[in-house]
């Protein structure tokens, strides 16, 4: 999951904030909701980028209080440690995310999962697996995954697990809400451009001080030092979900680390792909799924909605981009 700002314009976006243009970049770089996060602002003065930042990190830290599953006093904690005995009532922000990611898995027809986080952890990418766990093994590993046995009720604003041992947790999909959060504050306060980077999955808004569309590299999978497409992003989001970096290689077969929900099998056939759209919360539901879905499902789903598009890189190198993908530089060689 590696996505990162075309350095040699990061570079020309400083010069242009220092010399001639009346605006301040800052940027800083924090540990939170358990990754990194790069935040940077443009504001018209130093106090006023500082105090930005400060902001979207009280936002994001807020939101890490509520939802991270490590945290034994979140609200989530609460629901997954009353998994199979009684409701727990959480906050309508709580709810209203638990419900969207359950539309997403019903879209994605249980390639996104959020009660994911149950699963037992058989399959090792470590460099440790030498053999595939049996079928009973990988069955058992999802017996109490299953986004139908959350319950949710919208008047009494409850969330409970139906299975004893069952856990939601929200990982990236909460990491992307938490972006798209802060960017709605920046510009409700009058902050017109800044980006929030949660380890790779972006969420931008406005424009470079100069003008120009911020511009977003794609990293090649086969050479992690590369970048093989650069797309222009000025109020959007975009996240990636890959396998090039954790993988394990089985009986001359290739297996993702990123695991199918409802089957216990890791995804097969993709090793990238990247989604582009309005909010990342949703963007990363999608970039998940698709890797689970594979390539010709994934590109029927994403088709479906004008607002999100992908580029899809298959293990062996072949780009797929759905109807409505845009981009301004690109290298179609990968290997």
């Amino acid at each position: 999951m590696k996505l990162f700002l075309n350095k040699v314009l990061f570079l020309l976006l400083i010069g242009s904030c220092i010399s001639g243009y009346s605006q301040v970049l800052r940027k800083r770089t924090t540990l939170l909701m358990g990754g990194r996060f790069d935040i940077t602002v443009i504001a018209k003065d130093s106090l006023t980028a500082v105090q930005s930042i400060e902001t979207i990190i009280t936002e994001i830290t807020r939101i890490e209080n509520l939802i991270s599953d490590w945290k034994p006093a979140s609200q989530v904690s609460e629901v997954n440690h009353n998994a199979g005995i009684s409701p727990v009532k959480v906050d309508r922000e709580v709810f209203e995310l638990t419900q969207r990611a359950i539309k997403l898995s019903k879209l994605t027809n249980g390639a996104f999962d959020i009660s994911f986080a149950a699963m037992d952890k058989i399959w090792k990418f470590d460099g440790s697996m030498t053999e595939m766990p049996s079928a009973e093994a990988i069955k058992k590993s999802v017996e109490k995954v299953g986004y139908k046995n959350i319950i949710l009720d919208s008047v009494q604003s409850t969330i409970f697990l139906k299975l004893k041992g069952m856990k939601i947790g929200f990982g990236a999909l909460g990491e992307g809400y938490a972006t798209d959060r802060c960017r709605d504050i920046m510009l409700a306060k009058g902050i017109k451009s800044g980006i929030v980077n949660a380890s790779g999955d972006m969420t931008t808004w406005g424009k470079q001080s100069n003008g120009k569309d911020w511009n977003i590299g794609i990293t090649n999978p086969f050479h992690p030092d590369d970048v093989f497409a650069v797309v222009p992003l000025n109020e959007g989001a975009v996240t990636t979900s890959g396998s090039y970096e954790k993988f394990v290689v089985l009986n001359g077969k290739r297996f993702s680390h990123i695991i199918n929900p409802a089957t216990g099998y890791p995804a097969t056939g993709l090793c990238s792909v990247t989604v582009f759209g309005p909010k990342a919360e949703i963007a990363n539901g999608f970039s998940t799924s698709l890797m689970v879905m594979g390539r010709k499902a994934g590109i029927d789903l994403i088709n479906k909605y004008p607002d999100y598009s992908c580029i899809m890189i298959t293990d062996s190198g072949k780009i797929i981009k759905s109807k409505n993908f845009k981009i301004s530089q690109f290298n179609p060689k990968l290997k």
